[in-house]
């Protein structure tokens, strides 16, 4: 049996006034996606447990059969995870963005200061870790675009503060949602340091001159500590890959002993290369038993707004990913192909938010359920229900027969 789990993320949204009352997902072309649910079976999946943040760090690891509610202490280490950083048990890790703030009006202007390039971000974070050599006991690590990594050692923080992301804020006078608590001083001080430090930098001279986004400030949040998980072998006697441009993603299968497939021109954007993940999907499955496919797009348009931009998205992931990925298996015997976001991010709140969002599973030993369309409203009419995320994942591997076994 070979298995692919695949990702939307941000997809699931509410209906829009300019879609006629339509979701994006209602709105878009998406016949692969319509054909996973019509073959197969489809339901609504709590991916976010109560009490715990919503957004990918927990959403997907329910989707890789974790329970966040056990396992979830921050976005930060799962991320370091990811980029292969070592993060010690004395130590916490922090997720940093480069941001751009308004500093006339107050406001949180850009989560991703236009998005910047992954070389325009590694630049600016080494020379930032160049600046603050030796202080406090930590360390800067750059990643992805806008998306790094700040560590520090316990001792000197004390306890994580309340932190905000900054995709949450966007519009937002930020200040109010700098942050709170014990061992926020510390935080607090290189984050208004940096400003200086980001102000004159050569990148942003360049941006500036370029009449692009400044990244004018680091942003630290969702701190934490290293999670503990037996990993995907242990539990299910499963060999497995995962395809994703977001440390975050791979951190989580990194901590679940699933390794990553390094695929050319995948971006975690609009511009990423769809073609190449369904390729390598399909190539990992060849020599393993599962692969994960996670696709960032759709979250990006939705929190930049633009909803012309994320119907694209769906159907690029419809298309170019769910396609031809359940097309290959088809021809292969027996598999099972499982798609779904892994949260809500509606437009109209430019965020992420918790609710059950719909899946779908076809392939070997899944009965119909009746489902026709690929959609939030139309999923919640399937049998397939599952309250609590996490155990989905068991329901695909170990699950057989009528899609009711599915059920509990």
């Amino acid at each position: 049996m070979k298995y692919a789990v695949l990702i939307g993320d941000g997809m699931a949204d509410d209906p829009a006034d300019s879609l006629g009352g339509r979701t994006p997902l209602e709105y878009a072309e998406t016949p692969c996606m319509d054909t996973v649910i019509r073959t197969g079976c489809g339901g609504c999946v709590e991916t976010i447990p109560e009490g715990c943040p919503p957004g990918s760090s927990v959403a997907c690891m329910s989707i890789f059969g974790y329970d966040p509610s056990v396992h979830f202490s921050g976005r930060g280490p799962l991320e370091a995870g990811g980029m292969g950083i070592d993060i010690g048990e004395d130590e916490f890790a922090f997720r940093c963005n480069l941001v751009n703030v308004d500093h006339e009006n107050g406001i949180m202007a850009d989560y991703s200061s236009g998005h910047i390039s992954t070389e325009e971000g590694r630049r600016i974070i080494q020379d930032v870790e160049r600046a603050y050599t030796g202080e406090h006991g930590f360390n800067f690590h750059p990643g992805v675009g806008y998306r790094h990594l700040f560590v520090i050692k316990k001792s000197k923080l004390g306890h994580i503060p309340e932190c905000t992301p900054p995709h949450d804020i966007m519009g937002k006078l930020y200040r109010d949602f700098l942050p709170q608590g014990e061992g926020a001083s510390l935080l607090l001080d290189v984050m208004h340091r940096s400003e200086s430090l980001l102000k004159d930098h050569p990148v942003n001279t360049a941006r500036r001159s370029a009449g692009k986004t400044e990244a004018n400030m680091l942003w630290l949040w969702s701190g934490g500590v290293k999670p503990g998980f037996v990993t995907f072998q242990d539990r299910f006697g499963l060999s497995g890959y995962v395809i994703s441009a977001v440390d975050l993603v791979r951190g989580i299968a990194f901590f679940a002993g699933v390794r990553t497939m390094e695929v050319p021109g995948i971006t975690g954007y609009y511009d990423t290369n769809y073609t190449g993940k369904a390729e390598y999907a399909v190539k990992t499955l060849k020599e393993s038993d599962i692969v994960f496919v996670h696709v960032e797009a759709p979250d990006e348009a939705s929190h930049n707004g633009d909803m012309d931009e994320k119907i694209r998205a769906i159907e690029n992931f419809d298309r170019l990913i769910v396609g031809p990925v359940h097309d290959a298996l088809g021809t292969w015997g027996d598999y099972r192909v499982l798609v779904m976001p892994d949260h809500y991010t509606p437009i109209s709140t430019r965020t992420h938010r918790e609710g059950p969002v719909p899946a779908a599973i076809c392939g070997t030993g899944i009965e119909q359920d009746g489902a026709e369309y690929f959609s939030e409203k139309e999923a919640a009419k399937g049998a397939l229900q599952v309250v609590k995320g996490y155990k989905l994942i068991e329901k695909l591997v170990d699950g057989s027969g009528s899609c009711s076994r599915f059920g509990s």
